[in-house]
């Protein structure tokens, strides 16, 4: 009996038997099955600018776990060993979603995150993980490339607090050479998420002569402005030949400088740099005085003394975000040991 997968918009009409587009549903008995489920192929403990988010709870921890498949299949995938296969063909570890917020406690961090490959896919268990770490007062936050369809999403943001979006280029065109996706569903999941008030920030690689053009960093920025505001977070990361780009060069510093600048003077107030070791990148500053109140080396962050439960008391400006007292996020690294 062939039965239609409705999560996202591959709408993927599958055979008994036979596995979608994403590598982790498959039809079984004439049901959709995540056979990944409680089956994680990644669990470890990041630091938050890892995911990367800059204006959510800065310099805390955060269980990170990771789930096999995408549906997506970017050229350029940094995870394609756990992203392009099936959930049967990786090594797994069993983490049932009412032992997540039991493990999250005994690393000492609150927060978890659904990360390295596409969440999104694993649907099942990403909801039930996060209604566990939501119950136990535990924030959830995707890391995802926001292909999903509306009804889905919107019932699994009920239970979620933040997303970091990876918006591969702003040019469908580019979605459909290098992802074998569409561009439409990603911004829609934006605007949702920006409607139901999860914290968001938006992560794309700048990949030489595909989406580094000056147009297309325009465009993107001035959309974000439009439909999301001009504090939502906005990442640019350099790209390093990989997987089936290898034929392409890592992208030069000066055109993410350039990124960056052309980003700024569309609106936006807070840009940074994702791979590249550079303090433009990387400092929050306040965008209405431009006092540095937070400064990154890595992945730490290190807090100005004008910077108080996310304000700048130099000019009494609050920033967007997230926010927790630096000395509870510092101590938060020193119980680990970190």
């Amino acid at each position: 009996m062939k039965v239609i997968c409705s999560l996202c918009p591959m709408s993927c009409a599958l055979d008994e038997g036979c596995w979608g587009n994403c590598h982790a549903r498959c039809n079984r008995n004439g049901r959709i099955v995540a056979p990944g489920y409680g089956l994680p192929s990644a669990v470890q403990i990041d630091p938050m600018e890892k995911k990367p988010l800059y204006h959510f709870y800065p310099g805390e921890s955060i269980l990170s776990i990771g789930t096999s498949g995408c549906n997506l299949h970017c050229k350029n995938c940094q995870n394609a060993s756990l992203s392009q296969v099936r959930a049967d063909a990786v090594s797994t570890y069993t983490l049932l979603p009412h032992e997540v917020p039991v493990l999250a406690h005994e690393q000492g961090c609150r927060h978890v995150a659904y990360t390295y490959a596409e969440p999104l896919v694993c649907y099942e268990y990403t909801h039930a993980c996060c209604e566990a770490a939501r119950a136990a007062g535990l924030s959830n936050v995707l890391v995802t490339a926001g292909y999903i369809e509306e009804e889905p999403l919107r019932d699994l943001l009920r239970v979620v607090d933040a997303a970091n979006v990876d918006v591969k280029a702003f040019d469908d065109a580019f979605y459909r050479v290098n992802c074998q996706a569409s561009l439409a569903p990603v911004l829609r999941t934006l605007r949702i998420l920006c409607e139901m008030q999860v914290h968001v920030e938006i992560t794309q690689l700048v990949i030489p002569t595909l989406n580094d053009s000056v147009a297309q960093v325009r465009a993107l920025c001035a959309w974000i402005v439009r439909y999301l505001g001009a504090d939502v977070p906005l990442h640019f990361s350099r790209f390093f030949p990989q997987y089936r780009l290898r034929d392409l060069p890592m992208t030069p510093l000066e055109t993410l400088l350039r990124a960056r600048d052309c980003a700024l003077q569309s609106g936006l107030h807070f840009v940074y740099l994702g791979n590249v070791d550079t303090p433009e990148g990387t400092e929050t500053v306040c965008p209405r005085c431009a006092h540095v109140l937070i400064r990154r080396q890595g992945y730490s962050a290190v807090f100005d003394a004008a910077f108080e439960a996310g304000c700048c008391t130099r000019c009494g400006t609050a920033l967007p975000g997230r926010w927790r007292s630096p000395e509870r996020a510092f101590r938060n690294h020193q119980d680990r040991g970190e």
